[in-house]
């Protein structure tokens, strides 16, 4: 299984790799959402896609409408991982596509739940 991790803190996305590693992920990194939206245009297709809110160039939530826009994408599993934990966002984020909504700080017990209520297989 492949899975994205787009965020603009590296410790995050070298906590999340490590996890998915342990789970026998592959794992791409990205540190904004353009670049997120780049990598499932050009290194998908991928299982599940973690994405933060606040990120510059582009928005967590913008990558999410612009990849559910894009029906190519319709088999990944996207999941907000954010420090946004109002309800506001979390209605947002699940109104534009979002499969599940994480809020940081989370452990890895709380990651693979979620992964698995998204429909993440094999978990």
């Amino acid at each position: 299984m492949r899975a994205l991790v787009v965020d603009d803190s590296r410790f995050i996305r070298n906590y999340l790799h490590s996890l998915f590693a342990e789970h026998g992920f592959e794992c791409i990194e990205a540190g904004d959402g353009q670049q997120g939206l780049d990598c499932l245009r050009t290194s998908g297709p991928f299982t599940v896609a973690l994405v933060d809110w606040n990120m510059p160039v582009m928005s967590g939530i913008e990558m999410l409408q612009a990849a559910r826009a894009d029906h190519a994408f319709d088999d990944t599993r996207i999941v907000m991982v954010t420090t946004e934990a109002e309800n506001d966002h979390i209605e947002a984020a699940l109104e534009a596509g979002a499969d599940e909504y994480l809020v940081k700080p989370f452990d890895e017990a709380g990651l693979f739940d979620k992964l698995r209520m998204a429909g993440v297989a094999e978990l």
